[in-house]
């Protein structure tokens, strides 16, 4: 391995990872989803294994392509289901607004049409910042949710990140930035720990969607939108305040960070540890922002005991009505 997070020359890549995962091995089908905020669209998803059900959310630029490494084994214990959220991956691009709100929402519309209320969730990244929101917004969505390196707090870079967007010309700027190689952006805007991880084929996941004018576009929403320090700073004063009304989270919560990451700071699991002290905060260390990735086995040893408590009840349940 290299040095951590040292990135490789783009044209050193390999065309095929040189870790075997399973992501071809994840049953994919389309879904046809009316939503509130994003209207009629189509939904990718891939689903692996059998179990009670265990919703994984992928963060941004990303897509269900994230969780190849840990999908099998989560298999062997859980019915894996892991959609492209709107605008990313397979997932149709609608040109609407993508407010975290709206995304939330979009989760609880996802789970109403698969039947797959009070599902386990993990989210990585800001797929957890959105389960977070959906989990204050409809707490019977989920038995249980794993945050895992999500951003959460408005620091100091989303708040010159947000000024930079709202200048005339910024889709058009991001559009010549990233649409001159996507596939080299890609390689540069996703870091591990371990950058010998990454492939031509990894670069093409996550670098083809952008390459045209929906995805671009819808891509240009999320930083713009999505990661809006306003919002941000709402999220975290109603923490705050359930906090100091003496209310645990809504659903039983475990925040998991890495304590080195060039992405999201750790220093945010910091704060939403202090924001919710009823959820044990958890760090893995020589990992990174996608430690299903970057270590995959310790991650599912970490997830595994926390998805387990909390749905063993519920399958037996299930069982017996």
């Amino acid at each position: 391995m290299t040095k951590p997070f040292q990135r490789l020359p783009f044209s050193e890549l390999p065309a095929e990872p040189r870790l075997a995962h399973a992501f071809a091995l994840m049953a994919a089908r389309e879904l046809e989803l009316d939503s509130r905020p994003f209207g009629r669209h189509r939904v990718h998803v891939r689903e692996l294994g059998s179990g009670p059900p265990l919703l994984l959310i992928h963060g941004l630029m990303t897509h269900s392509y994230s969780f190849r490494y840990v999908a099998a084994s989560l298999g062997e214990h859980f019915h894996v289901i892991a959609p492209d959220l709107p605008g990313a991956g397979r997932t149709d691009k609608p040109d609407v607004c993508y407010e975290p709100g709206a995304l939330a929402c979009w989760i609880g519309e996802l789970c109403d049409a698969m039947s797959l209320g009070g599902v386990a969730c993990v989210g990585n990244s800001l797929g957890g910042y959105l389960c977070l929101r959906a989990a204050l917004a409809r707490p019977e969505l989920f038995s249980c949710l794993i945050d895992v390196h999500s951003p959460g707090s408005p620091l100091l870079r989303l708040r010159l990140l947000d000024a930079v967007l709202a200048l005339p010309g910024s889709e058009a700027l991001l559009r010549r930035l990233v649409q001159r190689d996507v596939l080299r952006w890609a390689h540069r805007n996703v870091h591990y720990y371990d950058e010998t991880l990454k492939s031509l084929e990894e670069a093409r996941e996550y670098g083809e969607p952008l390459a045209t004018a929906d995805g671009l576009r819808a891509f240009h929403r999320y930083l713009s939108e999505t990661l809006s320090p306003s919002a941000m700073g709402s999220f975290c004063r109603e923490l705050g305040r359930r906090r100091d009304r003496g209310e645990p989270f809504p659903v039983p919560l475990m925040l998991l960070y890495a304590k080195r990451d060039p992405m999201v700071p750790p220093s945010v699991g910091h704060a939403l540890s202090q924001l919710i002290p009823s959820a044990p905060l958890v760090w893995m260390d020589e990992t990174s922002h996608f430690p299903h990735v970057d270590t995959p086995e310790r991650f599912v040893a970490t997830c595994l005991p926390f998805l387990q408590e909390h749905t063993a009840g519920r399958e037996l349940t299930r069982s017996q009505s």
